[in-house]
């Protein structure tokens, strides 16, 4: 198949598939599962995709598949989707509201899989007819809310000869039928601080007698984003803000335990590897100035999901392909957090951002992460249209690319 046939053949699929995909997608939202529970989501992927005649295999942890399309020794080319939901209530009053109480697809995880088990049966229409131009593998991670689903998925050997990787994520602030590229970083580093102080305790009349943990943990609070930012680049876009203090039961008793929690965010690959030693260093040299033991207990969460140029650039020529030139949009860096990034420091790759807002709509943004947050579906077809022309995209410049590399073989 030529790539000037690819859209009029997507135009039919949709046409024929568009409002199963629809109810397969409410399916999902009417039932969310929590971060490793996706056991009814899996099964449901399971079964569309041995209808189309696929042989998914459920990952070790028990949720969350894998699926090759194709055979041969071509490339490789995955296609990822999360799958989990989040711990929160469901405000819309829509027929396909959540049936579980305090769970929510409110972050477009459930278009996100419904998008990528479209590509997946439109890839595997190609390969029957002989038209796909190498592997598809499609990844169905689970618990991407929850830090380590990503991580799982690359320890169970999802990513073994594969040559490059894309994902989509739904973005409330693009209009239905645009697709937003970024070349290099598009999310943040967001890791979990906790920083615990210990003394003898004492009377707040004979503060020189003890260590005055509460004014000790106030200078951790406010001199370490300050000390930070003279320690790291700004440009690395870090970000410590506390969310938790606590200390202390009685107006004149000086406590002998002290704690704060916050996040850590930041933009950039190199600082992130660097941060944990440097905010330790720091913490210790604050407390000890007080006469207080501090404990940092520095929990990864994720890197910055870093888009590799060439990954975007297949991703532009599929925009472009599918959609027309003029779907394409810029998009900022955000400083969420994506565990996506963790497949991106194994192979080459990218993330895009599939619009959602509707310009019917009006009222305040649905936004991510809100009980309020939903989509216009018409977003499915053109994630459909946009996965299934980057993997062939992909797939094609790659037969290019070692074409030319045989070529020059052949040559020398």
């Amino acid at each position: 198949m030529q790539g000037h046939d690819l859209p009029e053949q997507l135009t039919a699929f949709l046409a024929r598939h568009g409002r199963d995909l629809s109810g397969f997608r409410r399916d999902l939202h009417m039932h969310p599962e929590l971060a490793f529970a996706e056991h009814r989501t899996t099964g449901r992927i399971a079964e569309r995709l041995r209808d189309v005649g696929l042989k998914p295999q459920e990952l070790p942890q028990g949720t969350g598949l894998v699926c090759d399309i194709g055979s041969g020794t071509g490339p490789v080319v995955a296609l990822r989707a999360d799958i989990d939901a989040l711990p929160l209530t469901d405000e819309k009053d829509v027929p396909y509201r959540s049936t579980v109480p305090g769970v929510a697809h409110a972050c477009g995880h459930d278009v996100h899989t419904t998008v990528l088990l479209a590509t997946g049966i439109f890839l595997a229409q190609l390969d029957r007819a002989g038209a796909l131009p190498g592997r598809v593998r499609l990844v169905f991670q689970p618990a991407e809310e929850l830090p380590g689903g990503a991580v799982e998925v690359v320890n169970a050997g999802a990513l073994e000869g594969v040559d490059r990787i894309f994902a989509l994520h739904c973005d409330p602030r693009l209009m239905v039928g645009r697709v937003g590229l970024r070349t290099g970083g598009i999310t943040a580093a967001c890791d979990q601080l906790m920083v615990r102080l210990s003394g003898p305790g004492g009377h707040t009349a004979r503060p020189h007698l003890t260590s005055d943990l509460v004014y000790a943990l106030g200078k951790v609070v406010t001199e370490l984003p300050a000390a930070l930012s003279r320690r790291i680049d700004p440009r690395a876009g870090f970000s410590l803000v506390w969310g938790r203090i606590s200390a202390g039961s009685a107006p004149n008793v000086i406590p002998d335990d002290a704690v704060a929690e916050g996040t850590v965010r930041c933009l950039d690959d190199e600082a992130w590897h660097a941060a944990p030693d440097i905010v330790k260093g720091l913490v210790e040299s604050v407390a000890s100035a007080y006469g207080a033991e501090a404990e940092v207990t520095y929990r990864r969460g994720v890197p910055p999901t870093i888009n590799e140029s060439s990954s975007v650039d297949i991703m532009r020529e599929a925009v472009t392909l599918a959609l027309g030139a003029d779907a394409a949009a810029s998009t900022p860096q955000s400083l969420g957090g994506e565990d996506f990034a963790w497949y991106l420091e194994h192979v080459p790759g990218a993330l895009a951002r599939l619009g959602t807002h509707s310009p019917e709509w009006s009222g305040p943004m649905l936004d991510l992460h809100r009980g309020t947050f939903d989509v216009d579906e018409r977003a499915i077809g053109t994630g459909t249209r946009f996965m299934a022309t980057t993997a062939l995209t992909a797939l094609w410049e790659d037969i290019r690319r070692d074409g030319r590399r045989d070529g020059e073989e052949a040559l020398a």
